[in-house]
C-alpha cells in the first residue's frame, strides 16, 4: 500500500521530532546519574505519565486488539489487578528503595540475603527484559509491513538499530520525556479509533454490541476453578503477581521511583500512572471487539489471509492502514512506533543500568569513574538491543505476540518476586533459608515451563504439568517465599545477619 503524502507528512514529522528529542538530552548526559536517573528533579506527572507509557507499549496497542478480536475480554482481568498491586507497592516498595538510595533494585537483595541473590535477581530481570524487547520490535514491525508491505523481518533489524541510537543518545530523562508527549499522544489516537469503528458501522453503533454480544465478545473468561485454563482467577492471580513484580521489583520501574525529587511525588506519579492504564486498557479491548463486528458486518473489507487463525495482531494495523481518514493513519502509525522505541529504550537503558551496577562496579571495576561507567552503558545498551533483535526475529509468526509475551515473562521471571517478599516480610529469614526455598523453586519453574513439552504422550503425561502456563510466576514465586518462611520457623532461626525491622542496614549509595 502507498502511504497518502499528509499521513506520511504526520508519520516523519512526529518520529523525527521523538528521535530529535531524545538526542536533545545528549548533552545533558554526562554522568552514570543523569543517564540513569535524569537528576532527580523530574516532575511526577511526567514520571507517571511515563509509567503509563511503559504500559501501554506496542504489546499493549497491537496485542490487545488483537487479542479481544480472536477471543474476548479475558485478558481485562489483568487489569483488574493493578490496584492492588500499587497499593502494596506505594505503602511498601517505594520507601524501601528510595531509603537505600541506591539506582539498581537488587542491591536490597545483597544487603539481605548475599551477593548471590543479587546474581539471581538481576539475571532473571535481564532475561525477562530480552525477551520483552523481542516482542515489541516484532509487533512494531506489523503496522509497517501493513502499510508497506515491507519485510517484517528488515523492518525488526532497522528499529532496533535506530531504538539503540536513540537510547545511547537519550539516557532516561529523554526515555521519561518522550514517553509523557507519546503518552498523551496514543491515548489520543485510541479514542479516535474506537469512535471511528463505533460509526462506521453499517447499521449504526448499536451493531457493535449486537455482534458482539452473539459472539460472548463480552466475557471476562469463565468463573471455574480449573487451573489448566485461562479463567478470570487464572489471569486475576497472574496480573496480580505480574503486576507487582512490575511495580515492585521491576528496574524500569525503579528507576522512575529514584527521578522524582520526594517520597511523596514518587507515589503520586506511581498511583497516576498505574490507574491510567485501566480505562486505557479497557478501550484497546473494545478496539478489538468493534473490529470484529466491523469486520463481521462488512466481510468484503478483510482480505483472506487475515480472516484465518493466527493473524489476529495483524487486523488492527491493517484497519489503520486502510480504515482511517488520512493524517490519522500517519498519527497512528506514529504513535504505536514512537511509543514502542521508547519502551524498548527503557528495557536498553534499565538493563544497562543493571549491568553497570550489579556486576561492572561490583566486581569488575569498583572504582570505575564517569568516562569508563559511562562506556559500559553505552556498550550494554548495544549488546541488549542486538540479542532482543533477534528474539523478534525468532517471534515472528507466533499465533498471539500477547501470548507469547505473557508466557516468556512468567518463565524468565523466575520468581524472583518470592525472594523480595520473603526478605521484606520474613525478618528472621537467613541467606540459607533464601537459598533453599530458590532452589526449591526454581525446580518448580523449570517443571512447569519444560515437562509440557517435553512430556507429550503415554505414562510420562503423568510427569506433566497440569497448570496454565501463566501459573509459573505464580507458583514460583509462592514457593520461593513459603519455603524460605517455613525453614526459618521450623528451624527457629536467628541469624545474626537478618534484618531487624523493614528496611536494611542504614542507607549506602555505594555499589
Amino acid at each position: 500500500m502507498k502511504l497518502p503524502l499528509l499521513d506520511f507528512i504526520v508519520f516523519f514529522v512526529l518520529t523525527a521530532g521523538n528521535i530529535i528529542l531524545g538526542a536533545s538530552f545528549y548533552f545533558k548526559n554526562k554522568t552514570t546519574d543523569q543517564f540513569t536517573a535524569g537528576g532527580r528533579k523530574l516532575p511526577a506527572w511526567v514520571v507517571g505519565m511515563s509509567i503509563f507509557a511503559t504500559f501501554v507499549s506496542s504489546i499493549s496497542f497491537l496485542g490487545l486488539p488483537g487479542k479481544a478480536y480472536a477471543s474476548n475480554w479475558n485478558a481485562f482481568v489483568f487489569s483488574l489487578s493493578i490496584p492492588f498491586a500499587t497499593i502494596m507497592t506505594i505503602r511498601f516498595f517505594i520507601p524501601l528503595y528510595r531509603g537505600i538510595g541506591n539506582i539498581s533494585a537488587y542491591y536490597y537483595l545483597e544487603q539481605r540475603f548475599g551477593a548471590w541473590a543479587r546474581i539471581y535477581a538481576s539475571t532473571c530481570y535481564i532475561l525477562t527484559q530480552l525477551m520483552r524487547t523481542g516482542a515489541i520490535l516484532m509487533l512494531l514491525a506489523l503496522p509497517l509491513n501493513a502499510l508497506f508491505g515491507w519485510d517484517i523481518k528488515t523492518v525488526i533489524i532497522l528499529t532496533g538499530v535506530m531504538v539503540m541510537f536513540y537510547t545511547v543518545l537519550g539516557g532516561i530523562k529523554a526515555v521519561i520525556w518522550t514517553d509523557a508527549i507519546q503518552g498523551i499522544i496514543l491515548i489520543t489516537g485510541a479514542i479516535v479509533c474506537a469512535l471511528i469503528l463505533t460509526f462506521s458501522m453499517p447499521e449504526g453503533p448499536g451493531q457493535v454490541f449486537r455482534i458482539a454480544a452473539e459472539n460472548n465478545k463480552f466475557s471476562l473468561g469463565s468463573l471455574g476453578t480449573s487451573l489448566s485454563e485461562s479463567t478470570f482467577w487464572v489471569v486475576l492471580i497472574y496480573g496480580l503477581f505480574i503486576n507487582l513484580q512490575n511495580y515492585g521489583i521491576d528496574q524500569n520501574y525503579i528507576q522512575r521511583y529514584m527521578t522524582t525529587g520526594t517520597d511523596r511525588e514518587a507515589k503520586a506519579s506511581t498511583w497516576f500512572g498505574s490507574m491510567l492504564y485501566i480505562p486505557v486498557s479497557l478501550i484497546f479491548f473494545y478496539i478489538g471487539t468493534a473490529l470484529f463486528a466491523y469486520y463481521t458486518a462488512r466481510p468484503e473489507l478483510l482480505p483472506a489471509e487475515l480472516g484465518v487463525a493466527g493473524a489476529a495482531d495483524k487486523v488492527f494495523p491493517y484497519f489503520i492502514a486502510t480504515g482511517l481518514p488520512a493524517g490519522i493513519t500517519g498519527l497512528l502509525i506514529a504513535s504505536i512506533f514512537a511509543a514502542g522505541m521508547s519502551t524498548v529504550a527503557t528495557s536498553l537503558n534499565s538493563t544497562a543500568t543493571i549491568v553497570l551496577n550489579d556486576y561492572y562496579k561490583r566486581y569488575i571495576n569498583k572504582d570505575a569513574g564517569e568516562k569508563a561507567s559511562m562506556k559500559v552503558l553505552y556498550l550494554s545498551s548495544f549488546l541488549t538491543g542486538t540479542i532482543g533483535i533477534f528474539i523478534a526475529l525468532a517471534l515472528v509468526g507466533v499465533k498471539s505476540a500477547l501470548d507469547a509475551w505473557w508466557s516468556l515473562a512468567s518463565i524468565f521471571s523466575g520468581g524472583m518476586l518470592g525472594l523480595f517478599l520473603l526478605g521484606y516480610f520474613s525478618k528472621k529469614s537467613v541467606r540459607t533459608d533464601a537459598v533453599i526455598g530458590v532452589i526449591i523453586g526454581v525446580l518448580v519453574i523449570v517443571w512447569m515451563s519444560l515437562s509440557p513439552l517435553y512430556f507429550t504422550e503415554g505414562r510420562s503425561l503423568a510427569f506433566r504439568s497440569p497448570f496454565h502456563t501463566n501459573l509459573t510466576i505464580v507458583f514460583g514465586t509462592m514457593t520461593i517465599f513459603l519455603v524460605g518462611f517455613l525453614m526459618t520457623n521450623l528451624l527457629k532461626r536467628r541469624g545474626s545477619n537478618a534484618l531487624i525491622g523493614n528496611t536494611p542496614r542504614a542507607p549506602q549509595r555505594g555499589v
